[in-house]
């Protein structure tokens, strides 16, 4: 069987399920990347996404001879990736609703499209991010991304709370009026502003 065979999934889950281990190597290469991406974006941290994802390469192989070749192997894959950092986040602490709902919300995004929709996505958010305009995107940044308080960065900038406000009200209705629809919904998502998520190295 050559290894191009592996790309037809009802092909790649009868290799796995009999032992082949150049179809788990492939699987592997395929797909380390992209769950790592899809696992950071959820754990906001490399090293945890790394973790998670190895975990879910050994649970695949373990659990190999019950794998269907009828059902996607990559949604298997993502459902995965998604339980070990459920699994992960309860053993550090309790998974309150809102914190569940989103990140419910946003595996349901990733799951209607492969990692690379997803990264897509990211990189939308980020492009227009960088286009606003200079104190707008220093001031959304050190809140989205630097996890800074508005007291903090006001403090930092020198500038009044009010002003800080402005500025990232401003960066929102920038970025919805740049972003289409499905873009908006992940703006939203990483920028909850009930509670808020580092985006580390996605921004």
């Amino acid at each position: 069987m050559k290894t191009g065979d592996y790309s037809n999934n009802t092909i790649l889950i009868e290799s796995l399920k009999n032992g082949d281990e150049m179809a788990y190597t492939y699987l592997i290469d395929t797909y380390h990347h992209k769950l790592c991406v899809y696992a950071n974006s959820l754990v906001k941290n490399v090293y945890s996404a790394e973790d998670i994802v190895q975990n879910v390469f050994i649970k695949v192989w373990e659990q190999r001879t019950r794998l269907k070749p009828e059902h996607s192997l990559k949604s298997f894959l993502y459902k995965l990736t998604y339980n070990e950092f459920i699994d992960l986040y309860r053993k550090n602490q309790s998974l309150f609703s809102l914190e569940k709902s989103y990140y419910d919300a946003l595996n349901g995004i990733v799951q209607e499209e492969d990692s690379e929709a997803f990264q897509r996505v990211l990189n939308a958010v980020n492009k227009e991010i960088q286009n606003l305009p200079p104190k707008c995107k220093e001031v959304f940044i050190l809140s989205k991304k630097e996890g800074l308080t508005n007291i903090e960065i006001a403090e930092h900038l020198d500038v009044s709370i009010k002003t800080v406000e402005a500025q990232i009200t401003k960066a929102f209705s920038i970025l919805r009026t740049s972003l289409e629809e499905k873009v908006k919904s992940v703006l939203f998502l990483l920028f909850s502003s009930k509670k808020k998520f580092r985006l580390n190295k996605l921004i």
